[in-house]
């Protein structure tokens, strides 16, 4: 089972832009199902963005706002998240599975997870 790491949080005012960038290592197989989850403190954890076989899926309160992406070279996928609001505040994990069981917003589909990154936005 491979690892994955997200780098790129940070604090931005609102409407700014940040990418998260999810760095894939140790697979032996291709990557299948990548997924972005975010979670605040005493709520479940979001799924935010899909990306599978190259077509992405958007949680309704990003779409047209976030944008998934694959570097398949690079082994890495991303997150360029623009016009952030303060309600975009969380912890970002990246996760990736081989099939999604229970479906591709569902968290325990995923059995592959990076640590997390903090993003805050401020108004």
């Amino acid at each position: 089972q491979g690892q994955l790491a997200e780098s790129g949080g940070g604090s931005v005012q609102a409407g700014g832009s940040l990418r998260l960038s999810c760095a894939v290592t140790g697979y032996t197989r291709r990557v299948g199902w990548m997924a972005w989850f975010r979670q605040v403190p005493g709520k479940e954890r979001e799924g935010v963005a899909v990306l599978y076989d190259g077509t992405p899926y958007y949680t309704d309160s990003v779409k047209g706002r976030f944008t998934i992406s694959q570097d398949s070279d690079k082994n890495t996928f991303y997150l360029q998240m623009n016009s952030l609001e303060p309600e975009d505040t969380a912890v970002y994990y990246c996760a990736e599975a081989m099939a999604v069981f229970w479906g591709r917003w569902v968290p325990k589909s995923y059995n592959s997870w990076g640590q997390g990154t903090q993003v805050t936005v401020s108004s």
